[in-house]
């Protein structure tokens, strides 16, 4: 036979396992008064009164740092690696040169189509003074029409000949110049995949990558689901985001401390991922000092959102139940009284860090926020205003 419980069964017997703790948290120490004796003062404990009030919220993702650019460094022309120019991992600049191939093989053929290109010229002022001499003549009548086109022709052919070494001549220098393999940005040079001596075989080895840094990229994922709450907070008037949507970034790296530089949210996806329900989005940080490196984990913590007329709580004051977040308020005879929550946002009230409430408390509720374990459900209590709240 299979038991099941209701949803108001399994609250109950939620709240009666917090209550059990609670009792054994203030059970009486030995050498207590006996029955019948004066029995304790209520006691005293820390609440604040839930209000409406506009306050900063904030968002936070797991996030990843990438390069603003990735190059990867290969060989335009083919040939024997000379020599590397870098350190693996220093800043390089771009323009700086990074390996050097022979160029022997490159240079030799730019001064044979130099030579080739001379000789064209040759037989290009050849060809401009034999038409020279026949045009009076041809003009005279003297010679045919063959021969004065004959000469036409042969100054065109050997203006296509220049031009075509000339062509010649700017690839093979241009073959030269590919034998000094420059940055083309500027960054963090990578390990080298090839040593001096290697034969290179043009662009289909990879030499080495450089990584830009500076300014650095942080990747997240914003939830769909969230994205639709703001909308409809929006639109019914309780949330207002930053003006143009610029939100403000922070980092928290992995060690736990927060990353001085504050960055911008600079791009979001069109679409959905179906995988993950978030869309990827982008913030831009400075990094002088190359702090920040790519592939790092971290978390992001958006700012400069608000929410209007919202109920906050402080944070300590949420508990974490079988059921989910609950609180526990005092009521009007004074007695403890758990309360399941929805929670929010996180906001920043003061000087507290403060969940917003989005349904379980009302306006004038008084929620314990320290003394959770003086007083269990049911318990009259001395409710007194939590210091600096």
């Amino acid at each position: 036979m299979r038991l099941s419980l209701s949803h108001q069964s399994v609250l109950q017997l939620s709240l009666l396992s917090i209550s059990m703790i609670l009792v054994a948290c203030n059970k009486a120490p030995q050498g207590a008064a006996p029955a019948g004796m004066p029995q304790m003062p209520p006691a005293e404990v820390a609440v604040v009164t839930v209000k409406t009030q506009n306050v900063p919220v904030l968002f936070e993702y797991s996030a990843q740092v990438a390069a603003s650019k990735d190059s990867e460094i290969r060989a335009r022309v083919s040939g024997i690696l000379l020599k590397r120019h870098f350190q693996e991992g220093q800043a390089v600049q771009a323009g700086q040169a990074l390996f050097s191939l022979d160029a022997a093989p490159y240079e030799a053929a730019l001064a044979t189509l130099e030579a080739q290109l001379s000789s064209a010229q040759a037989r290009l002022a050849q060809a401009d003074r034999n038409l020279a001499r026949v045009k009076p003549l041809f003009e005279q009548k003297v010679v045919p029409q063959k021969d004065y086109d004959d000469a036409i022709s042969a100054v065109q052919i050997a203006q296509a000949e220049v031009k075509t070494a000339q062509a010649q001549i700017k690839q093979a220098r241009l073959n030269v110049s590919y034998t000094q393999i420059t940055a083309p940005v500027s960054g963090l040079v990578g390990r080298t995949q090839k040593n001096e001596g290697t034969y290179i075989s043009g662009s289909d080895i990879l030499l080495t990558t450089i990584s830009q840094v500076n300014p650095i990229y942080v990747y997240f994922g914003l939830p769909d689901i969230q994205q639709q709450k703001i909308n409809s907070l929006t639109a019914a008037g309780l949330y207002q985001a930053p003006q143009h949507n610029q939100y403000q970034a922070k980092l928290k790296l992995a060690d736990g401390s927060v990353y001085a530089n504050t960055g911008q949210v600079t791009f979001s996806d069109v679409g959905v991922n179906p995988s993950t329900g978030t869309t990827e989005t982008r913030a831009e940080f400075t990094n002088p000092q190359q702090q920040l490196r790519s592939g790092q984990f971290a978390r992001i913590v958006l700012e400069g959102g608000q929410r209007l007329n919202a109920l906050t709580v402080p944070q300590r004051a949420v508990i974490e139940g079988p059921m989910g977040k609950m609180v526990m308020i005092v009521n009007k005879e004074n007695k403890i009284e758990p309360r399941p929550v929805k929670v929010g946002e996180w906001a920043t009230v003061g000087k507290t860090q403060a969940w917003v409430i989005d349904s379980g408390l009302q306006t004038g509720e008084r929620v314990l926020v320290d003394g959770l374990f003086k007083a269990m459900p049911g318990t009259v209590v001395k409710p007194v205003a939590a210091a600096g709240e």
